[in-house]
């Protein structure tokens, strides 16, 4: 099994590092457009092969696709944090820019790749990658429910003094702000977490978990990047391994929900083929509302994109 990283920067070498580590492929391919950035990483990561004891190959490249080859799986980290400055359509232009050259670059050589998008803004970046792709939406998906329901289980693991092994969680729609928690579908060891915390402090973890990525940002003026790389690597390991793990991923949708044609997160069963089928659970009517506006928030987004791609072609 070969493994393609885009993007050697700290999200990509995470979970380069996460899949040599566990031994989920034979070859961990990373790369990166700065010069030996890519190479340094990988080879940082093969030495200390004979000290955690594992087989797994990383090799690192500088821009040279042709060593992607028959990648079983591509994860594209790869994009610009938004700087002091630019607008959001700025860093949609220039993130969709990139991704869609990776993905290009991508499929040349690898046309049978299942695609896991990490790059944000994620939802309409998984929207750029399936678009130039032309691959089925099964194969084209965006990381970003592991990662919000990893934090909003490990809040309630921090706040009930239990085992987050112990939490289950699920979450919907965008990532970011308008991100759906599902306290209905919340819990530790098989109860419900209403039963175990009083509705307060429930909904200020909710809240806490939208703004996760934030908070990290405001204590360290970066992005967060162990637990986005290891939940890229989860999601490659359910693949490769054909576990049929249910996760929540962004993915296109095409009338699950009620929504046609709009990129969420929302329950999927991932295996060898990628997205094996969508879980469509029986939201009420609060849910609905708040998957709306969810909707909304990366319709808005998409077309902001369209807009973008227009006025380039004009």
């Amino acid at each position: 099994m070969k493994v393609t990283v885009v993007g050697a920067g700290n999200v990509g070498a995470t979970c380069a590092d996460v899949l040599a580590y566990r031994e989920i492929a034979n070859e961990v391919v990373l790369v990166d457009i700065k010069e030996g950035f890519a190479e340094g990483k990988a080879l940082d990561i093969w030495q200390k092969a004979p000290i955690n004891l594992y087989d797994t190959r990383t090799v690192g490249v500088t821009n040279d696709y042709s060593r992607t080859a028959n990648s079983d799986v591509v994860v594209i980290t790869s994009g610009l944090p938004r700087k002091p400055g630019m607008t959001r359509d700025d860093l949609i232009s220039t993130n969709a820019g990139i991704v869609q050259s990776v993905t290009e670059n991508v499929i040349k050589y690898s046309p049978d790749a299942i695609i896991i998008v990490v790059s944000n803004p994620l939802d309409v970046m998984t929207y750029a990658a399936h678009v130039t792709s032309k691959l089925p939406r099964t194969k084209v998906i965006g990381m970003a429910g592991i990662l919000d329901t990893a934090r909003y289980r490990a809040f309630l693991a921090e706040e009930l003094n239990v085992s987050p092994k112990d939490i289950q969680a699920v979450l919907m729609g965008g990532h970011g702000d308008t991100m759906v928690p599902l306290p209905r579908y919340t819990t530790v060891g098989g109860i419900p977490v209403t039963e175990l915390i009083s509705e307060e402090k429930l909904n200020a973890i909710v809240e806490r978990t939208k703004n996760g990525g934030g908070e990290l940002v405001k204590l360290m003026g970066t992005s967060a990047w162990y637990a986005p790389g290891s939940a890229a690597a989860q999601m490659v390991e359910a693949i490769v391994r054909d576990q049929r793990r249910v996760f929540p991923v962004c993915i296109k949708l095409e009338g699950e929900y009620g929504i046609d044609g709009v990129y969420l997160g929302v329950p999927v069963i991932l295996g060898k083929n990628g997205v094996e089928r969508v879980i469509e659970l029986q939201l009420n009517d609060d849910e609905k509302q708040l998957l709306e506006t969810s909707r909304g928030h990366v319709k808005e987004v998409m077309d902001a994109l369209d807009n973008i791609n227009a006025a380039a072609k004009a």
